[in-house]
């Protein structure tokens, strides 16, 4: 009976030390877990400063907004065609500071350059015919606007103008402001868009919403093509210019941005100080590791020496 009630004491403190030591080794992994799941969170603080620098080029979207681009021989029709070409271009687009200038019979800047993609982008929905107070179509104004409203006078180089546009034009020397453009150093990247042989006429809507074509003075309707023959002029002139009849194809912007901008040289823009808080994740993760290790020296049941 004494051996027995020995027995039962030491069978006691075996159970009891192995419950300890179960729960101090599920404490130290579950420790573990979470010091990794906050790790994984990248906590961070100390405020420190720091310069940045980015690197692309200047590139102005010029997009024709006058009614002729109401015209349905792309669907829906040119304009929207050209919003939504230039949104797919802008998804490849990364470094480059990007513009936005609309025009028919007079030029707005509606984007000036900007690293923000997102008001750029917000930018391109609005744009309409009513984006521009005056009809017409003057292409040269507004490549001049661009050249001296738009880009830094200080860079010589790294900068494009893409412009999109049927070619039609009421006399504002666009050819002329081409080579003006190259001889800024800046390259002429021209879209040209819509039916060269047939043309299309320009839906309308009135007040009620009914639907009707531009007409002449004389009552004729209006029909619109591609004036691809200036453009081919214009990108000639233009020192590194680039055409692409698109006509009422596909507009592959994306690709066109890829060929010619993205591999181009960069620019290297001023430094600028942000403030940032210095991570620290690298603490609890060494932290895990440490309990990790120690819940491994940890045995389950105390090991008993020879009995006597």
């Amino acid at each position: 009976m004494a051996m027995l009630g020995k027995s039962t004491i030491i069978n006691d403190m075996v159970v009891g030390a192995s419950l300890r030591r179960v729960l101090l080794k599920s404490g130290l992994f579950v420790g573990a877990i979470f010091l990794v799941v906050f790790a994984i969170a990248r906590p961070s603080w100390n405020l420190i400063p720091e310069k940045v620098k980015s690197r692309g080029r200047d590139v102005i979207f010029l997009l024709d907004v006058s009614r002729s681009m109401l015209a349905t021989d792309l669907i829906p029709n040119r304009l929207e065609r050209s919003k939504l070409a230039v949104k797919d271009c802008l998804e490849k687009i990364k470094g480059d500071r990007v513009g936005l200038v609309a025009f028919a019979g007079n030029t707005v800047i509606k984007c000036p350059l900007t690293l923000d993609y997102g008001f750029f982008r917000m930018a391109i929905d609005e744009l309409s015919p009513d984006s521009v107070s005056r009809g017409g179509t003057m292409i040269g104004d507004a490549i001049r606007k661009c050249l001296n409203d738009v880009f830094d006078k200080k860079a010589v180089k790294y900068r494009d103008i893409i412009l999109i546009t049927d070619g039609e034009d009421h006399d504002s020397l666009p050819v002329n402001a081409a080579e003006l453009a190259g001889k800024a150093g800046v390259r002429l990247i021209i879209i040209g868009i819509g039916d060269e042989k047939n043309g299309k006429r320009i839906p309308l809507k009135d007040e009620n919403g009914k639907k009707y074509f531009l007409k002449k003075k004389d009552g004729s309707e209006v029909w619109t093509k591609l004036n691809a023959n200036v453009l081919r002029k214009m990108a000639k002139a233009s020192k590194g210019g680039a055409y692409f009849n698109v006509a009422t194809g596909m507009i592959d912007l994306g690709e066109v941005y890829s060929r010619l901008i993205e591999t181009a040289e960069k620019n290297e823009y001023e430094e600028k100080k942000v403030q940032r808080f210095e991570e620290k994740f690298q603490i609890f993760l060494l932290l895990a590791v440490v309990l990790l290790f120690a819940e491994l020296l940890v045995l389950e049941v105390r090991k008993e020496g020879p009995k006597c």
